[in-house]
């Protein structure tokens, strides 16, 4: 039987309104050792004149319980409101311990996650976030994170962090990973700020930059970015697209990530459905405009198979919703990868019927999937070729890229590959 530490209810901030009210609650059981997942919407709710759906498809606005064994009992939707593994490592830490559920981690998790959802145990919602880490606030933010990433995540810290710090936690699982990060405020809005990691090859937060900027001179619709210096290092600053600045505070748009779209997982079995053709279909039903998603959606997989950006898995793609309608999100973490094979680079994502390799006879081989003609698909493959050969370079330098790490990139470009005859491997 399912306990009160088992259920978290669940908060919806309306669409273009700065109201948040309880849509419902989620709880957890198991089952004969199954996980099992249940939602039920709250009746005044669903009386509720600007009352949406969580998710439309996976969860409908009815009354009664709403039941998955899927993902270990989690919905899609919930799942990508929850911390991602940056933000689960944050909780774990000042927690101590490693054997939460996802109600835990949804409830520790803080209320400037991606999306509209927030979690609490009580029935009516808390008062709304009403401060932010600012940008001055970014050394420490960026010293309190390379501090994490020394600790022992199931090592317990009793000592008092700085101001806020204990909101250190991305804000969802779809926007970034498991690199260090957090959402700050200036000005202009909110942005996520992602913060250079040991690991790192060469100088991410420019290279991040500097894609976004040359996807928008493709003519995609990429998610805004700019670069902060923080003493020796950099911090790209991705502005949050599921945010809208108000008097008074931030309109909140609902999310799902692709994963959520597509019905799938992380696991290799959930691999089939990481598809661009799976989610053009979706697309066709979901958006509200979906010839110009689905356009988008084909330039963007272009674009990620002419910079060889082989992260591009279903995380890193989403629906959002400004208002009552969902739509493609804005593109965002386009990571180059400059791989030594000439002749065949796969995306995460299939594309067509020679399954994922990122090549123009791929990409034209389903084009009708996304409403496009061979001819103009290949127009399209074209002016994007053109712009990525010849702009590359400049937008990475004009963005602060250093020489040395344009020449170790310079192989993900327009790869030779790309014009290869396509083949079944």
């Amino acid at each position: 039987m399912a306990t009160s530490r088992s259920r978290a209810y669940v908060y919806l901030q309306l669409p273009d309104s700065l109201e948040t009210v309880t849509a419902g609650y989620y709880e957890q059981e198991s089952r004969s050792g199954v996980d099992l997942g249940i939602f039920v919407y709250s009746p005044r709710y669903l009386e509720h004149r600007d009352a949406v759906a969580l998710e439309p498809f996976e969860l409908p606005m009815r009354p009664g319980r709403a039941e998955t064994v899927k993902l270990r009992g989690i919905f899609g939707c919930l799942r990508d409101a929850s911390p991602d593994s940056w933000g689960r490592r944050i909780i774990e830490r000042h927690l101590g311990r490693l054997d939460l559920s996802e109600v835990d981690y949804l409830l520790h998790s803080p209320e400037d996650r991606v999306g509209a959802l927030s979690f609490g145990r009580g029935k009516t919602p808390p008062p709304p976030a009403a401060t932010f880490n600012r940008v001055v606030h970014l050394q420490t933010l960026l010293d309190f994170a390379d501090a994490m990433t020394r600790d022992n995540p199931g090592e317990k810290d009793n000592s008092p962090p700085p101001a806020q710090m204990a909101e250190l936690v991305n804000p969802g699982t779809s926007i970034g990973g498991a690199r260090p990060k957090n959402v700050v405020e200036d000005d202009e809005g909110l942005w996520i700020a992602k913060f250079p990691d040991r690991s790192d090859r060469w100088n991410n937060a420019r290279v991040e930059a500097s894609m976004l900027e040359l996807a928008g001179e493709c003519g995609l619709r990429a998610s805004d970015a700019k670069v902060v210096t923080v003493g020796d290092r950099d911090v790209v600053l991705v502005r949050r697209f599921d945010r809208a600045k108000v008097p008074g505070g931030y309109y909140r748009h609902r999310f799902v990530s692709a994963l959520t779209v597509l019905d799938a997982g992380d696991t290799s079995e959930d691999h089939i459905r990481w598809s661009y053709l799976l989610l053009a279909d979706e697309l066709r039903r979901r958006s509200h405009r979906p010839p110009v998603d689905l356009l988008e959606l084909f330039q963007r997989m272009v674009f990620n198979a002419l910079i060889s950006n082989i992260d591009d898995h279903p995380r890193n793609h989403g629906l959002i919703a400004p208002g009552a309608d969902w739509e493609l999100a804005p593109a965002y973490d386009l990571t180059p990868s400059p791989l030594t094979s000439l002749d065949r680079r796969d995306l995460a994502m299939i594309v067509g019927r020679y399954n994922r390799y990122a090549n123009r006879d791929n990409l034209l081989s389903e084009c009708a999937r996304f409403l496009l003609s061979r001819q103009d698909a290949g127009v399209i493959i074209d002016r994007i070729q053109a712009v990525i050969s010849t702009r590359w370079h400049p937008v990475m330098r004009a963005t602060g890229v250093g020489e040395s790490d344009c020449a170790r990139l310079a192989p993900a470009f327009n790869y030779p590959g790309f014009e290869l005859p396509a083949s079944v491997p």
